[in-house]
């Protein structure tokens, strides 16, 4: 018998929860992510659990405890109980009624297997009740602990009933894979990237973003390009200089980075992709041609540091590992000279021109000339 343990297991509030749904008779299980990365000693985060008690009883039971309910997702079963100030989202068993690749239309189950059948890979398949003890209607145990990401049964039915699906397996594969990629679900995927374009940007952001996060994503990254699937969410991406930038990360102490990832993947990820305002600019930043030393002086140490990585990516080159270094002392620097240094004998558009032309000399110097060497220069 296989067994989860932890602080989130054996946590009041948790336990609170499942004795609210198993004294009344109904089922309590932990399902999904939790228990998956238990079983691998990954962090946990999200509680979801699982039950056999309609939403509506759900409900009931909490609020006759005292417990705040939020219906987050009451149509599709989803009500979020609040206890001890900890959300815990419980989900009634479901079964898929209709599909369009996007969205789902469910009706309630009263098997814990139809509720594990409509799911997307056998290692979120797995079931955990209160005790800890581990339930694997599907066989997901063993592929999870050889870090195989296999779909639930035929892989492009469960693609075709939601195309997200295709990222996220790239995305569990970047996370949770082994060396080798499950070759039948690379053959659905790869059979299915026209759905893709069903999708909203957002939702394909978020798997993206999710996704270049992972420890070494370019794997999984260069997996997609050769099913065809990076070039449909990302026109004109190249994968081959990720692979670089992971490397280059790892060497000079660079903590990852989705957008500086996205960046050296090329394309137009902010025309493909529902980018923030602030993640666009930061990869504006980063397809800058100044010089690193100026990047840093006018957008900060950090879009230097990514631009310098990319670039280095592209060309193939170790990053100079005094990167860190130089850029910080670039954006520290403030320039010395003030409009009214050079008033009244300079005004108006002569007087912004002669500023541009003294800050470039600045910048060239290496932020070394003075407030009078800068002066004596436009005097001259």
């Amino acid at each position: 018998m296989t067994r989860v343990t932890g602080a989130w297991l054996a946590d009041p509030a948790a336990q609170l929860v499942c004795r609210l749904l198993t004294d009344a008779g109904y089922q309590a299980w932990f399902v999904g992510g939790c228990v998956r990365n238990a079983l691998l000693g990954a962090p946990v985060a999200d509680l979801d659990l699982t039950t056999d008690a309609r939403p509506d009883g759900v409900t009931q039971l909490a609020k006759a405890a005292g417990l705040k309910v939020i219906p987050t997702g009451i149509d599709h079963g989803t009500v979020t109980i609040i206890a001890k100030n900890t959300p815990f989202e419980v989900t009634t068993f479901r079964r898929d009624v209709a599909t369009d690749g996007r969205r789902a239309v469910v009706a309630f189950a009263d098997t814990m297997l139809e509720d594990a059948r409509r799911r997307d890979f056998t290692m979120n398949a797995l079931y955990a009740g209160p005790d800890g003890m581990v339930v694997d209607p599907l066989g997901g145990l063993p592929d999870l602990f050889a870090h195989r990401v296999r779909f639930i049964e035929d892989a492009e039915q469960r693609i075709r009933e939601d195309y997200l699906r295709i990222l996220r397996f790239f995305r569990f594969h970047a996370w949770y894979g082994a060396d080798g990629i499950d070759p039948d679900a690379l053959a659905a995927c790869a059979a299915n990237t026209d759905g893709l374009a069903s999708l909203s940007r957002e939702r394909v952001t978020a798997e993206m973003l999710k996704l270049l996060a992972a420890p070494d994503p370019a794997p999984a990254v260069a997996s997609m390009a050769a099913a065809g699937v990076l070039g449909q969410i990302l026109p004109g991406a190249d994968a081959a200089p990720l692979a670089v930038l992971v490397h280059i990360e790892a060497a000079v102490g660079l903590l990852p980075s989705p957008i500086r990832r996205l960046g050296a993947l090329g394309g137009d990820p902010v025309g493909a992709l529902r980018l923030s305002k602030r993640d666009a600019l930061t990869l504006e930043h980063m397809r800058s041609d100044l010089p690193v030393s100026e990047l840093a002086y006018r957008h900060g140490a950090e879009a230097a540091i990514n631009t310098a990585a990319i670039t280095a990516a592209v060309l193939g080159q170790e990053l100079d590992t005094n990167i860190d270094k130089n850029a910080q002392f670039a954006a520290s620097q403030t320039f010395p000279l003030q409009a009214v240094d050079l008033m009244p004998d300079l005004h108006g558009p002569a007087l912004g021109q002669a500023m541009k032309k003294a800050e470039a000399a600045w910048i060239a110097s290496g932020f070394t000339l003075t407030k009078t060497e800068l002066l004596l220069r436009l005097r001259g």
